[in-house]
């Protein structure tokens, strides 16, 4: 790690020891180093400037240590602080600790040495930090709704109207449309947009989550809850607070948990399984659904309080084939990211290829046109992909292409088996490209939906 840059303030009455330990800091070309003789000079310059660390003299001419350090924490409540004492009463130290000291050091032969790797250590952390909000800020522009939700149709401007409204409270929203409609992504780019977005957001799907387990997994259970439970976990619920909760496939919970959702929802605290106190939390909830809620609602499969209690701000994702030149938009926005992640030259689409693309109604919305574009973008033979590139047809079941019947389940299949025979039966390979779980392309196997030829 490069080293980084540092602004030190040495508070110490005693010249030559103030001297001595600014020589020592100065080795370092990227720390500047201030000294002031006493605490009132210090807290002046904080006017015109902020430092990234201060040393701190117990005994100065206008004041304690003690009282400068709470002063000095009363305005700079982050920045660390190292006292620096002739004093060896280890009971000053772990006073002076308590009332949030970074450490203490006693004045000793190597002192200064000490203070150099601490020092060190400090902009290690400040360079994480920094670091870290850089890296907070880029996500934040890679879920910017203008950037990663493409489109120009009227259907998507609406979408990203409702995505707006939604980023500037903390309504629950539910998010509907038919999968790979890119659900998901319509929630992050509310958390990343919302006064929310320094903290986690984390998405469960909860149909993957097996049934005699999805109790624990969002709420969280003790030590010895069950056999298994060898440490408390923090479940879901616990690990948004602050943040967002996003409810993947929210249907598919089942009636007896749906009772206990709605009770962590309304008292905004939950109990971990074999716990017994509640622990109360603070998240945004999002969830979404392929299925119709209110549907399920008369079916008796959803509970109706629980319904609207999860209704509050209600999205609707279009399906991709009602939303015209969008297809295009989309399509090359995934050649030219794959071609860019796979080093590969950029490619083009030929006029039949656009044709072609803006014809199919992509059953599987926009999950489907991506592993498509990929897949064209290995098969084609030149900088342009044809007719003949797109795989859009499901060689598996031809018989229910010709009827027209093919179902979403086999147009995934087709699509697995299309990647599956481009990387040579690959599948590690291949679920990275889809971005699904590897155990989704062993039990298609499995269920001779594809195979490995």
């Amino acid at each position: 790690m490069p080293s980084p840059s540092l602004t030190v303030f040495i508070v110490e009455d005693n010249a030559w020891y103030s001297e001595l330990l600014a020589y020592k800091l100065s080795q370092n070309p990227d720390y500047t180093v201030r000294q002031f003789a006493s605490g009132q000079q210090c807290l002046q310059h904080l006017a015109s400037e902020t430092p990234d660390l201060i040393t701190l003299d117990y005994s100065l001419p206008d004041a304690s240590g003690e009282q400068v350090m709470t002063q000095l924490r009363e305005r700079l409540p982050d920045v660390p602080i190292i006292v620096i004492s002739a004093q060896e009463d280890v009971s000053t130290a772990v006073d002076l600790l308590k009332k949030g000291a970074y450490d203490y050091f006693v004045k000793e032969a190597d002192t200064a040495e000490r203070l150099w790797f601490s020092a060190q250590k400090v902009g290690e952390q400040l360079a994480l930090r920094r670091e870290n909000a850089q890296l907070r800020q880029q996500v934040g522009q890679k879920f910017d709704p203008a950037r990663s939700i493409v489109g120009t149709s009227p259907k998507i401007k609406e979408l990203l109207g409702l995505i707006e409204k939604a980023a500037r409270t903390s309504i629950t929203v539910s998010l509907s449309g038919e999968t790979g409609t890119g659900k998901e992504l319509a929630a992050k780019a509310i958390h990343y947009q919302s006064p929310r977005r320094e903290q986690s957001f984390v998405a469960v799907n909860v149909a993957a989550v097996p049934r005699d387990l999805i109790e624990s997994e969002l709420f969280g259970h003790e030590k010895g809850a069950f056999t298994g439970a060898v440490t408390r976990r923090v479940g879901y619920f616990e690990q948004a607070h602050g943040g967002t909760l996003f409810l993947d496939e929210i249907a598919e919970l089942d009636l007896n948990l749906q009772a206990k959702l709605l009770r962590v929802l309304q008292e905004r605290e939950l109990m971990r399984v074999g716990g017994t106190k509640p622990v109360p939390f603070d998240a945004r909830l999002m969830v979404a659904t392929h299925r119709d809620l209110g549907e399920e609602v008369k079916e008796g499969r959803f509970r109706q309080d629980l319904y609207y209690r999860l209704l509050g701000l209600p999205i609707v994702l279009p399906p991709l084939r009602e939303r015209g030149a969008d297809v295009l938009l989309l399509a090359e926005t995934f050649l030219r990211e794959f071609c860019l992640q796979n080093s590969l030259p950029l490619l083009r689409f030929s006029e039949a290829a656009r044709q072609k693309l803006l014809q199919y109604p992509f059953p599987g919305n926009v999950r489907e046109l991506k592993a498509v574009v990929e897949l064209a973008a290995v098969l084609a033979e030149s900088d342009t992909i044809t007719p003949k590139d797109l795989s859009l047809r499901n060689t598996l079941h031809p018989e229910a292409e010709a009827n027209g019947q093919e179902s979403l389940r086999e147009q995934v299949a087709g699509i697995v088996q299309r990647h599956l025979d481009a990387h040579n039966g690959n599948i590690l390979q291949v679920a990275h490209v889809l971005k699904i779980g590897k155990s989704t392309i062993y039990r298609m196997i499995q269920n001779n939906e594809v195979r490995v030829r």
